[in-house]
């Protein structure tokens, strides 16, 4: 991975704007991510691969969904 995505996540601090999810009701992109997060973290654990860039998807719903909803 490279050295700039890898200070982009590491600075990351709140969910960006998407437009999958216009309106301010935003439970589903809070589920989409956290499942965005597991499906990634599945597949590069699968291959062996560093799952370093699935850490993006749960900081965002992290940041999205209610703290009752999120276990550390």
């Amino acid at each position: 991975m490279s050295d700039a995505i890898k200070e982009k996540i590491k600075n990351y601090r709140t969910a960006p704007f998407d437009a999958r999810f216009p309106n301010t009701n935003q439970t589903r992109n809070c589920f989409q991510n956290y499942l965005d997060s597991h499906r990634c973290n599945n597949a590069l654990s699968a291959k062996g691969q560093d799952v370093s860039p699935c850490q993006w998807y749960q900081r965002v719903y992290k940041s999205l969904c209610p703290m009752s909803w999120v276990r550390e």
